[in-house]
């Protein structure tokens, strides 16, 4: 069956304080808060080093660290290293944290009640041994809103009760998911600073799944099955990005995050190949990319290879999306271009305003591949991150040899 708030472990009594500080170390159990009771639940661990407290959002094999916490009497607030995304909290007498997480949107900023206690180790509460074993590839029908379908592909690994795994749609993965299976129900979350998740399910037998909740964000609901399917793949022509027919050659030209006007034109690019990243700071995939990019482009950029990235941002108040590319540009140390494009994500002529070579933009982020000769050799709609095991692997193999290919030529 599925559970509501009771399926959520309740906190323990007494929080312990490490010495001398206001904060308890160890781990704690997270929860935003929705209106209709289905919390949105994760783990953090919170140490000290050199005084200073330190947090680690937990998610599956995933560690997301957080040093940006800043204290003023028993207000605490911290800001994520990722996406326009931050916590204004304020320490109980009883050791747990009360507040909200504000994270920025397409239009303002949306507000979630927030509660964490210290020294809980369970995501979920622990119950019934389960009735059965889930490791292995899903098909799933997601339900939108207005009852239309869209199809996904679930990948779990099981062992004893614990669960993890992630989900992944045409236009890429929903990235670390981390929870239980309970008698016959299972329950998953995540939260990264943009991704904050719970699914729960009946399991009706050991090659099905319904009843399923998706619960997103404040608000968001969706329904969901699924079908065990080893051979399962998803449809991605809907998401192809395409060059157009006797399209010109590309000539865009943006300010950096130094205000610096780029062009694809420059002498830096000459006679190079080239990526170009199409992303967001607000894209959770879009951050698993950009680590990916940023590592190999120090590794290969001695071959020929340039990166430049395109952000398509929530808003055009530069107080917001500067903040939030900065994050990116920090966070994975990229030292190639990441240029403003000026237009919102949420544009309807977004590619017409910037890349009108291309037909329109579906999904960020897009990877445009560019020759030694400057023209358009390749678009990649989508990214699968390293949460997908195999899609992962599979991704990086396609994009070193279509470097490869391209430096060859």
């Amino acid at each position: 069956m599925i559970a509501g708030r009771g399926a959520y472990s309740q906190a323990s009594a007494g929080p312990k304080k490490a010495a001398g500080k206001s904060l308890a170390t160890g781990t704690w159990r997270a929860s935003l808060l929705r209106a209709e009771g289905h919390p949105i639940v994760f783990n953090f661990e919170l140490a000290y080093e050199k005084e200073q407290p330190v947090i680690y959002i937990l998610n599956a094999s995933e560690r997301l660290e957080v040093r940006n916490i800043r204290r003023k009497g028993d207000s605490v607030w911290i800001d994520l290293p990722f996406f326009e995304s931050a916590f204004f909290l304020q320490l109980q007498k009883d050791g747990t944290l009360k507040g909200d997480w504000r994270k920025g949107t397409t239009k303002d900023i949306s507000v979630m009640p927030f509660v964490a206690v210290p020294h809980q180790q369970d995501r979920f509460s622990a119950g019934a041994a389960p009735v059965a074993q889930l490791s292995g590839k899903w098909a799933m029908t997601i339900l939108r809103p207005d009852g239309s379908a869209r199809p996904a592909i679930a990948q779990f690994e099981q062992k004893g009760a614990k669960l993890t795994g992630t989900i992944l749609a045409p236009s890429g993965d929903y990235r670390y998911l981390d929870g239980i299976v309970r008698g016959d129900s299972l329950f998953l979350s995540t939260f990264d600073g943009s991704h904050a998740y719970v699914f729960t399910a009946r399991i009706h037998s050991t090659d099905s799944i319904d009843g399923g909740r998706f619960y997103a964000g404040p608000t968001h609901l969706e329904k969901f099955s699924a079908s065990r399917n080893e051979q399962a793949v998803l449809p991605l022509d809907g998401i192809g990005v395409y060059l157009k027919p006797d399209a010109p050659r590309l000539n865009f030209r943006f300010p950096d995050l130094e205000g610096r006007m780029v062009g694809i034109t420059d002498e830096r690019f000459r006679n190079k190949v080239v990526v170009i990243q199409l992303m967001g700071s607000w894209c959770p995939n879009c951050m698993d990319e950009t680590n990916f990019l940023s590592a190999y482009y120090k590794k290969h950029k001695a071959r020929g290879l340039e990166v430049v990235s395109l952000a398509y941002e929530y808003s055009t108040d530069s107080s917001r999306y500067m903040k939030s590319l900065r994050k990116f540009q920090q966070r994975f140390q990229v030292t190639y271009p990441m240029l403003i494009t000026g237009v919102t994500s949420s544009d309807s002529l977004r590619t017409e305003k910037t890349l009108p070579q291309l037909t329109p933009i579906k999904v960020f982020p897009s990877t445009v591949f560019v020759g030694k000769d400057g023209q358009i050799k390749k678009v990649h709609s989508g990214f699968f991150g390293p949460a997908t095991g195999e899609a992962y692997t599979n991704y990086v193999a396609e994009f070193e040899a279509t470097i490869n290919q391209l430096l060859a030529e």
